[in-house]
This record gives structure tokens, sequence and C-alpha cells, in this order.
């Protein structure tokens, strides 16, 4: 059965719910689903309970909220179109990294199964979409890159390349654009000021300092020495 048989709202859910659990190992709770939609948790609830009947989640009350075989299915086919369409904007349309992820939202609910498989042959197949999260392969396989971590656990005297920014915060993937900061970006952390909960980066002999926020949101991996 496509993805496309299901409602755009039952899409959304599925893939909320995988979406939390791709860089987190913390259970999802209905109280995290709202909050990702963006819908009062009541609304959640009545949702959880309609994809439970139709086998698409494990829900018990007040307990967390996960993914069966079938709907994690689905909810990868729905995450393969949304960064398939993001990387389309960028690439093809000229879209900025900041503004792809919203207009990929309203897309992926309405483009047909034959459109998605004609955007990644246009694209030439790519793993990756603008803010390095994987797409999935058209049987859900999905490749993160090893040894990625939070920029906010990276040790002093490290050099580290960027591999992932979350695009939750169009705010901040701008003021990284503005800072030369991407995806492939190689970095040089060291301590900020102190009791400032920050780190300093130096890109092409520029020092900027990144607060928390922004580090919690920037995934890296160490660059292998000479």
């Amino acid at each position: 059965m496509s993805v496309t048989t299901l409602t755009a709202s039952s899409q959304t859910y599925l893939k909320a719910i995988w979406s939390l659990q791709e860089w987190s190992d913390d259970p999802v709770s209905t109280s995290m689903l709202a909050s990702k939609v963006g819908v009062r948790l009541s609304t959640v609830s009545e949702a959880v309970r309609k994809l439970t009947e139709q086998g698409m989640l494990q829900h018990t009350r007040y307990g967390s909220v996960a993914l069966t075989d079938e709907g994690a299915r689905h909810a990868v086919a729905m995450v393969r179109r949304h960064r398939l369409i993001e990387t389309f904007l960028a690439e093809t349309l000229g879209y900025r990294w900041d503004q792809v992820h919203e207009e990929a939202d309203a897309l992926e609910h309405v483009v047909s199964d034959f459109m998605v498989e004609r955007i990644d042959e246009l694209l030439g197949h790519p793993v990756k979409d603008p803010h390095g999260d994987p797409i999935p392969s058209p049987t859900g396989d999905i490749e993160h890159p090893d040894g990625a971590m939070q920029l906010s656990t990276v040790g002093p005297g490290e050099a580290v390349r960027v591999e992932r920014v979350s695009d939750s915060d169009p705010g901040l993937l701008q003021f990284l654009a503005e800072c030369g900061i991407g995806v492939g970006t190689v970095l040089e952390p060291r301590p900020g000021a102190p009791y400032s909960d920050s780190i300093e980066v130096t890109v092409a002999d520029r020092v900027i300092a990144l607060g928390r926020s922004a580090t919690d949101a920037v995934w890296v991996s160490v660059e292998p020495r000479d």
C-alpha cells in the first residue's frame, strides 16, 4: 500500500514520530508530538488513537508512542518524499536551505509516487538533503554518518566537519549561512567565554561564538589527523 493512500494528517504524524526518534534515543510522548506538529495535546491524542487502531502505532495510556513496522514503512516513505523535495527546491529552483522545509511540508502530501521517483532520477539519486539529513532509498534503507555527534559534545583540539544541521529553526540556518557554516564546513572548536555555555569556532580565519542552541543543532564528525 502506497503512503499516498493515507490522509495528509496521518502522513504528518507518522513522519513526525519517526523524525523525533531519528537523532534521539528518548521515547516519544504525546506532548513531544504535539509540540513537533504544532497542535493541541487533545488533537494528538485523538490522532494517536486512530493510528493505533489502524495498526500504525503502538501506544499505552499515558505511555510513549512507537511506530509499528507498517507505520515505520510509511513514515520513511514520507521522509524520503520530504527530503527529495527539499533537495529539488535547493538544487533546481535555487531555494536557500532555510526556505525549503516549510515548502516541502506542503508539497510532500500532494506529489505522486511517480513524481518523487522522477525527482530522484533528475537529481542523480542524492543521498543527503540540503541540511545533511540522509535521504532513504526507494527500499527504505538509510545511512547515517558514522560517528556523528552534536557540536556541543566535541572536546577542544579536534577539527570537525559539519555533517548535519537541524532544520527546525530557519533563523539559525540563516545565521549559520551568513557565518559560512554549512554541511561539509570544517570547524576548529574551542571553549567560549567562562560561564557563557558557548563554543567558539574558527571558519576561514573568522572566530564565531555559538551558543548551546546552535551547537546542539549542529552534528559533526571528527576530521582524521594527518
